[in-house]
């Protein structure tokens, strides 16, 4: 932290005003490279005819260098919209400010049945029991509410009755808002042609808040490798599923970081989710692992180490000139991954139950074979994962099929040096 303030004070200027003018920070100034925890950033919602949402600057105000924290919001403002209006595209730019006109138009018109609905109070909303936990912020309360039917998948109780019944007769009045006025709405995604994106009429500080406070703890512990400590934004939409709606759901992927899916409810049979392993954006058409990687590949390695071992007990001084051998290469043997097994499970939806996983985790929705279904889920993102992302050039440690390949070439590099040892013990014996 005094590295990262010192380099921010470079050329640092008051920013107090001289003649009424505000007096911005230098060029020199940086963004930080991790969030300010601590930090409350101010709201940009009144500002308007803004190019950008404006829980965008909420979140980029986080990573400002440590001396602009203090500085006034215009100051900020104007500083975080240089950034940017530098690196975003016209394209990019012009699809959002008509978004923020799409959203505004159906604000600015439609009236809402739950205006309680649209702040977060947690009692109101959340279950006793989850409350406490995100509170208390260990991994062990988390587990304390939590079942893991196969690692990396998160099932708990989350929300209260009378809230998933609010959420639903909302969005059904805003469905009927939508029918009667005859406006044109955009669905929550490519796959789902029923729903709405709560966060187009209203929801999206609440959800924000919803993300901020209670999901990002949790995925901080458990997806930290995915960015589970850095979410700053999110997609909030309600699907519905029924013989008039969708019937099921396709096997795909979600563009998100940490996905949480909470059903509300309605009469409903069928519709479970079946997950079928993490992946990463090159084995995301992989076959899924029938069993963990470990199982096969880890008693050949250590088959392989055995042997190399005994060798080394007849011929030691052979065993040190062999190049290729690297203890490294032999360490990493035990059961550290054996969270990439078990990749297939089918859960059954239960109202007011949410499942937590990570985005990248393939799924699909079977068939509900009668009555309907409505979900909550909220797409979880990480402007800063997604950047890194794109440096990105040793496998995903998130990733199953990237773990196997790993494992599958240091059997044959073991392999290879064995063969070696082997040609190099004949050579001295004969």
């Amino acid at each position: 932290m005094a590295l990262e303030a010192s380099i921010d004070r470079r050329n640092h200027a008051q920013s107090a005003t001289t003649n009424g003018a505000v007096v911005l920070p230098p060029a020199s100034y940086r963004l930080r490279l991790n969030p300010s925890s601590e930090h409350k950033p101010d709201s940009y919602d009144d500002l308007h005819q803004l190019e950008f949402t404006p829980l965008l600057f909420s979140s980029l105000e986080r990573y400002l260098p440590p001396t602009m924290l203090s500085m006034s919001r215009d100051v900020k403002f104007q500083y975080m919209r240089d950034i940017l209006m530098k690196y975003s595209r016209d394209g990019e730019r012009t699809r959002v400010q008509r978004h923020k006109e799409y959203r505004q138009r159906i604000i600015s018109n439609y009236q809402p049945l739950h205006r309680e609905l649209f702040t977060m109070h947690a009692p109101s909303v959340l279950v006793p029991a989850f409350v406490k936990a995100v509170r208390d912020n260990t991994e062990a309360s988390f587990r304390s509410i939590m079942a893991e039917p196969i690692p990396g998948i998160y099932t708990f109780e989350m929300l209260q009755p009378r809230f998933c019944e609010m959420l639903l007769s909302e969005v059904e009045n805003f469905e009927r808002w939508v029918h009667d006025t005859r406006f044109r709405i955009m669905r929550p995604n490519t796959m789902n042609k029923f729903g709405a994106v709560l966060d187009d009429f209203g929801l999206e500080t609440m959800l924000d808040k919803l993300m901020n406070d209670f999901i990002r703890p949790i995925s901080k512990v458990f997806f930290p490798e995915v960015g589970g400590s850095t979410l700053d934004s999110h997609h909030g939409f309600v699907v519905e599923y029924g013989m008039d709606r969708d019937v099921e759901l396709g096997f795909h992927v979600d563009d998100s970081e940490v996905t949480l899916n909470v059903c509300l409810g309605r009469e409903f049979s069928g519709g479970e989710l079946f997950f079928r392993g993490v992946r990463c954006d090159k084995h995301v058409n992989t076959e899924t692992q029938s069993e963990a990687v470990d199982d096969h590949i880890v008693p050949k390695l250590k088959t392989l180490r055995n042997e190399i071992n005994s060798l080394n007990m007849m011929s030691p001084e052979i065993l040190h000139d062999v190049k290729m051998y690297r203890l490294d290469a032999l360490e990493p043997v035990e059961r550290k991954n054996s969270r990439h097994g078990m990749e297939i499970l089918d859960y059954s939806h239960v109202p007011g139950y949410a499942v937590l996983h990570r985005g990248r985790h393939r799924h699909g929705a079977r068939a509900t074979t009668s009555g309907s279904r409505v979900n909550l889920l909220v797409w979880c993102r990480s402007s800063v994962f997604r950047e890194l992302k794109k440096y990105q050039k040793e496998c995903s440690s998130w990733c199953a099929e990237c773990q196997r390949e790993k494992k599958e070439r240091q059997c044959i590099s073991i392999a290879a040096t064995k063969q070696e040892l082997l040609k190099r013990i004949g050579n001295t014996s004969s």
